[in-house]
């Protein structure tokens, strides 16, 4: 299902350079808690890890990114202290997920029944699960290819519903498990029913930022 454009397509924009990557494996193996000490000492830095073992160092992103990252968590945050049925995140929260790899989506939401299960240190690390729904917003500093590969990690690590925002195309890729990857051409809005009954992402600031 897609929507009709807003305008007339836009051009795919030329690939960015890749993220720098450490590789570590055989030399050093990092236990998770001293990746989540090099992170904690290098905040200045967006940090991840693959399920290799090698240490991506992400690219900052500029002002606008910044603003729209902002919308969308505040919309998201706001859903979900009225929903009450899960926790909602930023970007700066890490997840490990299944496969070993330490991800940080734009945006994350995990259920209170899963965070109960978990300890109050563990709480105050990277959670070692997947998380319940996330996103990742293109920023013109990331590659899509890397981008696209990252989606299909969430889902084959077991996140329910993932969506890949991409302002420079106004194309949104909708992932669910078994489902084909579902591409909406500028849509004005999102829903995440059934699986966020009642959240509704509104994109007209993400495709053109009130700044």
């Amino acid at each position: 299902m897609s929507q009709a454009l807003l305008e007339p397509p836009l051009i795919e924009p030329p690939e960015a350079e890749p993220p720098l990557m450490l590789h570590l494996r055989p030399a050093v193996e990092l236990t998770d808690d001293q990746f989540f000490a090099l992170c904690a000492i290098n905040r200045d830095l967006r940090l991840e890890r693959t399920a290799e073992g090698d240490i991506i160092i992400m690219p900052p992103t500029g002002f606008t990114t910044g603003s729209r990252n902002a919308e969308i968590t505040r919309q998201f945050g706001n859903w979900a202290k009225r929903d009450g049925r899960g926790v909602a995140v930023g970007s700066s929260t890490g997840f490990k997920l299944p496969n070993g790899a330490e991800r940080s989506p734009d945006a994350g939401w995990v259920l209170c029944s899963k965070l109960a299960l978990l300890t109050s240190e563990q709480k105050q690390k990277f959670l070692p699960l997947a998380p319940d729904f996330i996103i990742e917003l293109k920023s013109p500093t990331d590659r899509l290819v890397d981008i696209l590969a990252k989606m299909d990690e969430y889902i084959e690590n077991g996140v329910p519903l993932g969506w890949l925002i991409n302002p420079e195309t106004r194309r949104v890729h909708i992932y669910r498990p078994g489902n084909a990857i579902e591409i909406l051409e500028a849509p004005a809005q999102l829903s995440g029913d059934p699986e966020l009954a009642g959240f509704v992402l509104d994109l007209s600031e993400i495709w053109q930022p009130n700044i």
